[in-house]
């Protein structure tokens, strides 16, 4: 089940957030600037890597002193690759099977990617609802699209109808 929620990722409930980020897990747009925040010294401790990850991959973190207790970092850029369509489907793919492993149930997202530079709020949306688990195929079964902006939410609730018809 996809829904969604006008809300700040920070403070919904959820068994973990998704969170786009670099290759050492630094934060990608505004919004990841403003969750970090918010998930405190904690988080920033736990987000720390040793090696760069590479665009695609998809890691679990505790969540600090956000809302949710987990966070799946999806790392969307790196040294050598630009955020892009198909980064942005491969590390949600792996976002998706980390969620499976860990037996995180319901995920709460921002649109992936979205932002100046980088892909348009429809393409954002599009992957999110394309490579989401169907219903019945075990965790996650449930993600929470969160946008900032009552007036996105028509746009996106069309997107993904289109997309899960």
């Amino acid at each position: 089940m996809i829904l969604v929620v006008v809300d700040d990722l920070a403070f919904v409930t959820a068994d973990a957030i998704v969170r786009a980020a670099d290759e050492v897990l630094n934060p990608v747009s505004p919004e990841m600037n403003r969750v970090d925040r918010q998930a405190g010294e904690r988080f920033a401790a736990l987000r720390r890597v040793s090696t760069a990850l590479d665009a695609g991959a998809a890691v679990v973190t505790g969540g600090g002193d956000l809302a949710a207790p987990f966070v799946l970092h999806v790392v969307i850029r790196d040294r050598t690759l630009d955020t892009s369509r198909d980064v942005v489907r491969r590390a949600l793919t792996s976002a998706w099977q980390r969620a499976r492993d860990w037996g995180l149930d319901k995920l709460a997202s921002p649109p992936i990617g979205a932002g100046a530079g980088q892909l348009s709020l429809e393409e954002a949306v599009e992957l999110l609802a394309d490579t989401f688990p169907p219903a019945g195929s075990g965790p996650p079964s449930e993600l929470r699209i969160v946008i900032e902006r009552d007036e996105d939410r028509a746009v996106v609730e069309g997107i993904v109808q289109r997309r899960r018809g």
